[in-house]
């Protein structure tokens, strides 16, 4: 598969040439080879289940400190929600494999964000993608954070524009291949992009209530960035969620391990923290 993440040339604006973007994706993966060594040493491929080493690493506490608390499904509303499951989070190909590809090999995210997918539509559950794309004008904004600047430099998640196809076919804002045959089925959400990590500026809030949905299961990637938000945001706007926490991975970079991070924080605030194979049952369960 070919992968080009960005097409614009010098005339558009957007000061985001191809030449720019891969000497961005050149550095960030340069910096990042450590962290990419590891994933290949580990000798597992992004399809494959969960590490037993990495089911110990993040083995939930033996004598919890907290209140253990649990979300029932219940059909009719009770919602699949996966983020971000496009080939510049999950794939080799995507640009920031070199950091987050360890994370995802460990997990099984590839695998297990698939099984959702399937659990979901046998189960005739709703599901719904929150996708992050950028268009053009969003690299003229005058201010950004670290991860928005790292990401429009890379080019990651670009197209050519909202009304525009062109190039998006096999780039880094698609679809992960596998998920393309429940994703275009017909019956799944594609909600709006939203731009930073939150749904705040999507219509994915929108879209539940029209469903009549008040209960998620939530998924995707990635876990301390647009997944977590997501968490947030949906829990002050009185969601029940439930996280699967090995269908998502975060960054391994010198400033710390995302995913670890969304862990802490899943196991904190939301109404379920899930393995897929959990997941997976109960969703068959409430039908």
């Amino acid at each position: 598969m070919t992968h080009d993440p960005h097409s614009h040339g010098s005339q558009c604006g957007c000061d985001v040439t191809p030449e720019r973007v891969d000497m961005a994706r050149r550095r960030l993966l340069t910096q990042a080879a450590g962290v990419a060594a590891g994933a290949v040493a580990m000798g597992g491929s992004a399809a494959a289940a969960a590490t037993a080493e990495a089911r110990a690493k993040y083995a939930d506490p033996a004598e919890p400190g907290l209140p253990q608390i649990d979300m029932t499904i219940t059909p009719g509303r009770t919602a699949l929600v996966v983020t971000d499951p496009q080939i510049d989070f999950l794939s080799e190909d995507g640009v920031t494999w070199g950091v987050v590809g360890e994370s995802v090999t460990e997990q099984g995210t590839v695998d297990n964000i698939e099984r959702l997918f399937k659990a979901a539509k046998a189960a005739d559950m709703p599901v719904f993608i929150s996708p992050h794309y950028y268009y053009p004008h969003d690299h003229k904004w005058d201010f950004e954070g670290t991860l928005e600047a790292t990401m429009h430099s890379i080019g990651m998640f670009d197209r050519l524009g909202p009304l525009n196809l062109e190039n998006f076919e096999g780039s880094g804002a698609d679809w992960m291949p596998q998920y393309k045959k429940y994703i275009e089925d017909g019956e799944t959400i594609v909600c709006s992009p939203h731009k930073v990590y939150s749904p705040a500026q999507n219509d994915l809030n929108l879209q539940l209530r029209k469903r009549g949905i008040d209960k998620v299961i939530l998924a995707g990637m990635s876990a301390n960035l647009c997944t977590q938000a997501h968490l947030y945001d949906l829990l002050e706007l009185g969601f029940e969620v439930a996280v699967v926490r090995d269908a998502t991975a975060g960054a391994k970079v010198p400033e710390g391990d995302g995913y670890l991070a969304a862990l802490i924080n899943f196991r904190m605030v939301a109404n379920g923290v899930w393995w897929t194979d959990d997941a997976v049952k109960r969703i068959a369960s409430a039908v």
